[in-house]
């Protein structure tokens, strides 16, 4: 086997599979195109027959991450618990993969995926107020979950503790960020309904 026949025998998929396994072995800050090539056994330039540049293959892992929520089923559902549905299923997709969060706000933030929530249906409310409500959900999130998985990398190091052994992050009572997120999620979702039955009484 030639070495061009070598670095052509992996298809774009198996390039972005194999970088998604490698962010949730390693992290964002080790998934280089040097790392990735490697754990192919192909020459970096290799990864340029399927991808123009590393934003563009970042993208593509972003979209591994957040295709479940192509499977997420909003038929017949009002249009808070649309809302509400939608963005526990994202936080979902976005802890499932170490440095998820920070990876996707990239590809977001640049355009290079499509915001997972804002083009679904919304449940018969405003084209408008949708919009608005399932970018505002999409944003907190995503920022959420970053939040949760700095805290997680942070706890791994033993950075979290106070020099008395204390985590001066804990919650009062002992409340998990699961309960935290549902609850703020809860309260953006009764904004937006607030704000759908204002619309139809003006």
């Amino acid at each position: 086997m030639t070495s061009v026949e070598n670095d052509r025998r992996h298809s774009r998929d198996d390039v972005a599979r194999t970088a998604l396994r490698l962010l949730d072995e390693n992290g964002l800050p080790d998934l280089t195109m040097r790392n990735i090539a490697n754990a192919l056994e192909v020459r970096p330039s290799a990864l340029y027959w399927h991808f123009r540049n590393k934003q563009s293959l970042l993208a593509a892992v972003s979209g591994l991450i957040l295709a479940p929520m192509a499977d997420v089923g909003t038929e017949g559902l009002a249009a808070r618990a649309s809302l509400e549905l939608l963005g526990g299923r994202l936080r979902d997709c976005l802890l499932a993969y170490r440095d998820a969060a920070e990876l996707v706000s990239s590809s977001l933030a640049l355009g290079l995926v499509e915001p997972p929530i804002v083009g679904r249906p919304g449940g018969g409310a405003p084209a408008d107020l949708w919009r608005a409500a399932a970018t505002a959900v999409m944003h907190f999130v995503v920022g959420y979950a970053f939040h949760e998985q700095q805290r997680l990398a942070a706890d791994s190091l033993g950075l979290l503790a106070d020099a008395d052994g204390a985590d001066p992050g804990a919650a009062a009572g002992d409340r998990s960020p699961a309960d935290e997120f549902s609850e703020a999620l809860t309260m953006i979702a009764m904004g937006f309904d607030a704000a759908v039955a204002q619309r139809a009484v003006l």
